[in-house]
């Protein structure tokens, strides 16, 4: 099976150029393809050795050494040893670990049950999960805003909800807060759920999209045959959907995971690692030294030290996903394999009962009440199919489905709406927090005091500028790779793949100061093509993943034909493969545009001067202190997230697409 994570091998069978006759020893000893594979491979060869590996071999030999005054000296294995009995370091890796495994679980039980609720409706399929995907596109700034906004303990909107209704002094009665009104982000044991819930919140889309995805590869025929054997929605959800999404769901949680672990825009937008050290992940420990402290040495080190765990656990899952692509003699044997992932899960979540008691708890609480409903429901309605009644059970399906993605839909769409109102709001109406949910009047003062008051136009002309040029790169690089590394012969196609998906686990808080530090050598700092070149190191590896499945997807006998016509590879891979990979090429490019006019850490680290700014970091900017423009910042929240909402309401079919061709499909 083809796939982002697990590529095919070189093919037995490729396209030759017509007359080809035997071998040279040149090409028996490098591969028959290996000029078409050089010339491919050189533009992403490049980026990702000049921008990733380089910076990388920079950081070990930074992590050697420690700043005395204005002096660096050689310190060896010093800042690693001491990392030992680092209180800041030990609570930043336990705070990431928590951070990643409870979002991974509710957004891989959010996401299928939103990817189930859409794959089952017939009307309005297209409409519903493209609101659902809205969360994934508009920016972090503008989730970290509004759920700041939100999870207010005084003015939000969240405890002004959950008081009229009743609902927050239950919650404080069966203790699943400490007080009421909560401190969602301020209270030392809540803010880490309340960081979690909106990183749940901005990664379901994700889950929802490939999860469909998956869904659409699975034969029908596989229903239909449990259906005539018997088999209730349950067991075949268990024996058919399950099995069906193993390999979509590995590579989902791998990919979701690595970016979860190494996250550091969202949390820094929320509490910048409060209270205390309650929210700060490892990689903003690694920052904290690095820039504010001036270790880079020990900053360094904090980040190549976690580097080997997230390298075993991407081992891990690709050797999982790579086990139930075919039986080996050597090979565990299948009750084994099988048991491999329940052994995980008890192993993570008794380690998560261990690191985190009162989170535990309560996540099981919320956990078990969504599964024992949509069991409940499901029950019933296969206990009313059983007695005949199937008009009642329809309709008890019918409305369980509605209720259920009418829930999802009020949590995914609920703090959108608010950014909405609160951007037509006058000054006077969100000062005295009146009119929550509804405007009375509406006005567009916030977008004149915007423009007025800041260089909003600036910001956006710099981040569309940005945006453009280094998705345009990044796409060319990664279809001339994804197509040599699917169709092209060549000596070292397995190891460059196998560096293509090591680049992609390194952490931008890893790659930013050596990278500061060549961009300075290279006069290229505080200018937009610092971002420019650098925002491709973190699109492109998965980019190539996923147009290597594309391409592979693609009937190799289409070349052939091209081929045998009198086209060149060059002629045939344009001609022919090129536009046959539109979904594809238009999902990487929806997947690196939303990325680059997202990306916070690196232009908050390169530019200084307040003419380059992009929107991220000018947004973050207009927060002084505890001055919060709420307004002025909605009606920016609302213009930057406008363009790339429209893109994907477009883009969506083709994205959806692209996923199943290179991601799930074989």
């Amino acid at each position: 099976m083809t796939s982002v994570l697990t590529p095919p091998p070189p093919a037995t069978k490729t396209p030759s150029s017509p007359g080809g006759g035997s071998l040279t020893p040149t090409q028996r000893r490098l591969g028959r393809d290996w000029r078409l594979a050089a010339l491919f491979l050189a533009p992403m060869a490049l980026l990702v050795g000049g921008l990733v590996l380089v910076p990388i071999a920079r950081s070990i030999i930074t992590s050697t050494t420690e700043r005395h005054g204005q002096d660096t000296v050689f310190v060896g294995l010093d800042n690693y040893l001491t990392l030992a009995g680092d209180e800041q370091f030990r609570t930043g890796v336990m705070n990431s670990f928590v951070f990643t495994a409870y979002a991974e679980v509710f957004k891989v039980v959010l996401g299928l049950a939103a990817a189930l609720l859409l794959h089952h409706r017939r009307r309005g399929r297209a409409l519903l999960a493209g609101l659902l995907l809205l969360p994934w596109v508009v920016p972090t700034v503008v989730t970290a805003f509004g759920w700041r906004a939100l999870l207010d303990p005084i003015f939000g909107s969240v405890n002004t909800l959950l008081t009229d209704s009743g609902i927050g002094p239950l919650l404080a009665a069966a203790h699943l807060v400490d007080a009421w009104p909560a401190g969602w982000l301020s209270d030392p044991s809540l803010a880490m759920p309340s960081v979690i819930l909106v990183n749940v919140w901005k990664g379901v889309p994700f889950f929802t999209v490939t999860f469909l995805a998956g869904l659409k590869a699975i034969p029908a025929e596989l229903y239909e045959a449990a259906t005539i054997d018997g088999a209730s929605a349950v067991r075949q959800f268990i024996h058919v959907t399950l099995p069906g999404l193993r390999h979509v769901l590995t590579v989902t949680v791998t990919l979701s995971s690595i970016w979860t672990f190494n996250n550091f825009d969202l949390i820094w937008l929320l509490t910048q690692g409060g209270p205390g050290d309650a929210t700060a992940p490892y990689v903003l420990v690694a920052y904290s030294k690095a820039i504010l402290q001036l270790q880079f040495g020990a900053g360094a080190a904090v980040t190549l030290i976690m580097l080997p765990i997230i390298g075993a656990l991407v081992y891990v899952l690709v050797r999982l996903t790579r086990g139930g692509e075919a039986s080996t003699p050597s090979g565990p044997p299948g009750p084994v394999r099988r048991a491999m992932p329940w052994a995980m899960a008890v192993t993570i979540a008794a380690l998560l009962a261990w690191a985190s008691p009162q989170i535990f708890w309560k996540a099981a609480v919320v956990l078990a009440a969504i599964l024992l409903v949509a069991a409940a429901v499901g029950r019933v309605a296969s206990a009313l199919r059983t007695w005949g009644h199937r008009r009642a059970s329809s309709s008890l399906s019918g409305l369980g489905s509605w209720v259920a993605l009418a829930g999802l839909l009020i949590f995914v769409l609920g703090p959108l709406y608010w950014i909405f109102v609160t951007a037509f709001k006058s000054e006077g109406q969100i000062v005295m927090h009146s009119s929550d949910l509804w405007p009375a009047p509406w006005t567009l003062q916030q977008f004149s005091d915007l423009f007025a008051n800041q260089p909003f136009g600036r910001w956006y002309v710099n981040t569309v500028l940005v945006s453009l040029a280094s998705t345009v790169a990044a796409l060319v690089c990664a279809a001339l790779a994804g197509y040599a590394l699917a169709r092209l012969r060549f000596r070292g196609a397995q190891s460059f793949t196998v560096t293509v998906l090591l680049t992609y686990v390194m952490p931008g808080a890893l790659l930013f100061i050596p990278l500061y530090q060549l961009l300075i050598g290279v006069r290229l700092n505080d200018s937009l093509w610092s971002l420019v070149v650098t925002y491709p190191t973190f699109t492109l590896p998965f980019a190539t993943w996923l147009l290597t499945g594309y391409f592979s997807s693609i009937p190799i006998e289409l070349e052939e034909a091209a081929l045998v016509d009198g086209c060149t590879r060059l002629q045939a891979f344009g001609r022919v493969v090129l536009p046959l990979a539109k979904p594809g090429l238009l999902a990487v490019a929806l997947f690196t545009l939303t990325n680059a006019w997202n990306e916070f850490l690196f232009a908050f680290v390169f530019l200084t001067k307040d003419e380059y700014k992009t929107l991220p970091v000018g947004m973050q900017a207009m927060i002084t202190g505890d001055v919060v423009p709420q307004g002025q910042l909605a009606a920016a929240s609302l213009l930057v997230s406008i363009p790339v909402v429209i893109m994907y309401a477009f883009g969506q079919r083709f994205l959806t697409e692209g996923l199943t061709a290179g991601a799930v499909k074989g």
